[in-house]
């Protein structure tokens, strides 16, 4: 979501804790899922586990793979740039309160002139005709105008409010960094390798599901989408188990 209106890192204690291979994805202990995106799928679905906010949301786009390389937005890149490219572990059983997620970033090239955006989702819902939950978004922007947000979203399409943020300032990303955001008893906090950049206390939202989204703003063609997203994700709810370890 566009804010006016509104890991590389060893793929988390997790994997190491599990003995999971990380190339494939991994259900954890404490209701957690971990994924490289070792498939090529338009939508995303992993063995029907994603849902998607073009297939099921309808008035917003899905997020698709390129196999062991990213996950990636099919955003239309025109109008108000609303139509973010969501999706979220909805189909993978039921999420507790407290969430994180975190992920990889894939990124070859950037348009500073515009709005793009990775993003993270916590406590999130997708039904037909609406969105709800939080986002927690992270410029994609080289330039020093960088910035991320907050946003919780309300349902229909457009209807959002961004709960903290702006925050500039803040390191340009680049590929490989680690992002992260969790909710802890209605705290919400965003990390980029390992450091508080953003945080918020909202209670709208308790359950839902995490996941990931991307947004190219209103003006980049939906050529530029597979530029940047994802190379890797993780979610969990267990307490104690939130924000993984960076190498940065």
């Amino acid at each position: 979501m566009r804010s006016s209106s509104k890991l590389s890192f060893t793929v988390l204690a997790a994997f190491i804790l599990s003995g999971c291979n990380a190339s494939s994805p991994a259900a954890l202990a404490n209701h957690s899922y971990s994924t490289n995106f070792p498939l090529t799928e338009n939508p995303i679905s992993e063995g029907g586990k994603w849902v998607n906010g073009g297939t099921t949301g309808l008035d917003w786009t899905n997020i698709r793979t390129t196999a062991n390389v990213e996950a990636y937005g099919t955003s239309s890149g025109s109008g108000m740039g609303y139509d973010d490219s969501t999706a979220v572990l909805q189909n993978y059983g039921t999420w507790g309160p407290n969430q994180s997620a975190s992920g990889i970033v894939y990124v070859t090239s950037v348009d500073n002139s515009d709005s793009q955006e990775v993003e993270l989702r916590l406590n999130t819902t997708i039904a037909a005709h609406s969105i709800t939950g939080y986002e927690c978004n992270y410029s994609m922007r080289t330039d020093g105008t960088q910035y991320s947000s907050i946003v919780r979203w309300n349902g229909a399409f457009g209807n959002f409010t961004r709960i903290a943020g702006p925050a500039t300032g803040i390191p340009a990303l680049a590929n490989g960094d680690t992002l992260a955001c969790q909710n802890v008893g209605g705290v919400i906090t965003m990390y980029h390798n390992g450091k508080v950049i953003n945080s918020v206390t909202d209670t709208t939202y308790t359950g839902g599901s995490p996941g990931i989204g991307t947004d190219l703003g209103g003006g980049d063609g939906s050529s530029t989408n597979g530029n940047f997203g994802f190379s890797s994700f993780s979610a969990s709810d267990a307490a104690g188990r939130i924000v993984p370890a960076s190498t940065k």
